[in-house]
């Protein structure tokens, strides 16, 4: 039997379940980007808002592509269970807040009703670095006119991934699409409409949240006695630092009560989490996938790959941050990391590369070189993303890159082994990945060619240790 709203009450006692009424109120909440870490994150901070007796933050989930996900969560009444889990316990959640779902690349005109709705407040967006496109814009821009055209308020439009300035930038998005498709009067006063009536803040999330394992399905099972096919599985940790920059000034107080910071200053704590958390989670991604480990805990637990994370953090990252409690975070997040219940894969995180390099290393590699000092360990990572391209480990093992760019990062790559120099600078003049400082720098090209060889011929491992006895 799986796990809907008919058999919720016969749950458990301790498993955490909604108790608020669920069929009488229409969503406020449209989230773009229904996938593993907003269902494990904002959904439960909206959980929350909701137990609290707010019921303006029902969600209205968009799948952008994955029918499958949203057909087993409709099959679920929109029900799932979470395993919260780290060195404090174990704890089980059943967030109730996710009412209504939908797919935009088959169901794109009820989406747009569903942002236009009267009831809607918030439209929220994890749909990933690759995912902010003039499509995504469009969406946006016909919910948002529906909206103006009926007399409705405006909406709040928070974008939680992870780019630097992501609300500056969705905005941004949304405004070059008006003035590329509708150059009319209406498209001025849909464009003053939404300066006037709309907010993009920026925002910061933190939550590490695996794809769902065998393990966690069959954990699910027999904490609740049924079957869900949508279990996740996630840490004790969560973070969501917003800015104050809302369409209703009083949501400010409804999400810190719901333990949301809310601040002006987001940047210290956005550029903190791309270059400390998702800066080395990429960088132990991709040694993983090159040396065999198959997940973040399985390369964190390694006292050289532990130790080289640290120093990267501590070395090349903390130097450039706003954050003051930088060092507080750092020894937090190598904690995570080895959280022995989050089973996060490398080759997940691996995912996109192409995509998540470019706002995760360069600005780290551009600091170190403007104070003149060492940027020794994002070379290696660097020279571990052009191992990374050849589609194989070091045991043999041949692996697929889920990459926007596979095709021409496995083709740059492939001649690595007969030609490394050439390859290493082909990879390094790609001002897409490394912005247009950082391909005209000869230090830079040297370090990264010379732990590419390392590399090569001795081994990730090898070249970490041999970085690790270096005083630098």
């Amino acid at each position: 039997m799986h796990l809907c709203a008919l058999n919720l009450a016969s749950l458990p006692a301790d498993i955490h379940t909604p108790t608020y009424d669920r069929r009488r109120h229409a969503p406020g909440v449209v989230h773009l980007g229904l996938g593993a870490f907003h269902r494990a994150h904002q959904a439960m901070v909206f959980d929350r808002l909701l137990s609290a007796g707010d019921t303006r933050w029902g969600i209205h989930g968009v799948g952008m592509t994955r029918p499958d996900l949203v057909n087993a969560l409709r099959a679920q009444d929109g029900l799932y269970a979470v395993r919260v889990a780290d060195d404090q316990g174990v704890q089980w959640h059943v967030p109730g807040a996710l009412w209504r779902m939908h797919v935009a690349a088959t169901e794109r005109d009820d989406v747009v009703q569903a942002i236009a709705a009267p009831s809607t407040r918030w439209v929220t967006l994890t749909v990933t670095e690759k995912g902010y496109t003039p499509a995504l814009a469009q969406l946006l821009l016909d919910g948002l006119r529906l909206r103006q055209l009926a007399g409705l308020p405006g909406i709040t439009v928070a974008s939680c991934d992870n780019l630097q300035g992501n609300g500056h930038r969705l905005l941004a998005l949304v405004k070059g699409e008006i003035a590329t498709q509708d150059t009319t009067p209406q498209g001025a006063d849909l464009l003053s409409w939404i300066d006037t009536h709309c907010a993009f803040p920026c925002s910061m999330v933190d939550r590490i949240v695996p794809a769902a394992t065998a393990e966690v399905l069959a954990a699910a099972s027999q904490a609740l006695g049924l079957r869900d096919d949508a279990t996740l599985s996630t840490e004790g940790f969560w973070e969501w630092v917003i800015e104050d920059r809302f369409a209703d000034p009083l949501d400010a107080a409804l999400l810190q009560s719901a333990g949301v910071r809310v601040t002006p200053y987001v940047h210290s704590y956005e550029e903190a989490k791309l270059r400390m958390l998702n800066g080395s989670h990429s960088a132990m991604a991709l040694m993983g996938a090159v040396t065999g480990r198959p997940f973040i805990a399985s390369c964190i637990g390694e006292p050289h790959i532990r130790s080289f994370v640290h120093r990267l953090m501590s070395r090349e990252v903390a130097p450039h941050l706003a954050r003051s409690d930088w060092a507080d975070y750092r020894d937090a997040l190598i904690a995570r990391f080895g959280n022995p219940y989050l089973k996060h894969g490398v080759h997940q995180i691996a995912t996109d590369s192409s995509q998540k390099i470019p706002q995760r290393w360069p600005p780290s590699v551009l600091g170190q070189i403007t104070q003149g000092a060492s940027f020794e360990h994002h070379a290696l990572a660097a020279a571990v993303f052009l191992r990374y391209t050849l589609g194989v480990d070091e045991q043999g093992q041949a692996y697929s890159l889920n990459d926007p760019q596979a095709e021409i990062l496995t083709a740059l790559g492939a001649a690595q082994r007969t030609e490394p120099e050439a390859c290493v600078r082909a990879l390094l003049a790609r001002e897409d990945l490394w912005g247009k400082a950082l391909p005209d720098n000869t230090t830079w090209t040297a370090s990264v060619t010379h732990w590419h060889q390392q590399v090569l011929q001795h081994g990730v491992d090898a070249a970490i240790q041999q970085l690790l006895q270096q005083e630098i």
